[in-house]
C-alpha cells in the first residue's frame, strides 16, 4: 500500500483528501505546515507528497525546496496542490522541485491519475515496493 503525505493547513480540505485517498486504497498521513511536512517526510518516508503552497511556518515552496535538496527525501514525488493558479505559480512550483502541479478546487479523477502516474514512475525505479491497484479509467469516467 502506497503511503501519501498530505500537507494542507485547511482542516476540511485535509480531511476530505484523506478520506478520498483512503477509500482508494492509500495509507494517508497528514501535516498542517511545511516544517511538520519535512519532519514527517524524513521519518515516515511516504511514497508521494501532496503539497499545498500557502502554508504556515514554512510555505510549500520552501518545504519542497528543502525536501528536494536532501538526499533522504529528494526521491519522493511532490505534487503541488494549490489555489495559486497562474502560469507563474505553476512555473515557480516546478522550479523548486515539485514533480507535478494541480489546482484547487480539487478535480479528484485528475488528481488520482497524477498520483498513479507518479507512483508508477517511482515503482519503476525501485522507490515503492507495493502500490494499490487503481483503475484510473474508472475514475476518469472512461
Amino acid at each position: 500500500m502506497a503511503k501519501i503525505l498530505i500537507v494542507e493547513d485547511d482542516k476540511p480540505n485535509a480531511d476530505m483528501l484523506e478520506r478520498l485517498l483512503t477509500i482508494h486504497g492509500y495509507e494517508v498521513i497528514t501535516a498542517s505546515d511545511g516544517a511538520r511536512a519535512l519532519a514527517m517526510a524524513r521519518s515516515q518516508q511516504p511514497n508521494l507528497i501532496i503539497m499545498d503552497m500557502g502554508l504556515p511556518i514554512l510555505n510549500g515552496w520552501q518545504a519542497t525546496y528543502r525536501l528536494k535538496s536532501s538526499p533522504v527525501t529528494q526521491h519522493i514525488p511532490v505534487i503541488a496542490l494549490t489555489a495559486y493558479a497562474l502560469t507563474e505559480d505553476r512555473t515557480r512550483c516546478l522550479a523548486v522541485g515539485c514533480d507535478d502541479y494541480d489546482v484547487k478546487p480539487i478535480d479528484m479523477p485528475r488528481l488520482l491519475a497524477k498520483l498513479q502516474m507518479h507512483l508508477e514512475r517511482a515503482a519503476a525505479v525501485g522507490f515503492i515496493a507495493a502500490m494499490p491497484t487503481v483503475n484510473t479509467d474508472e475514475h476518469l469516467g472512461l
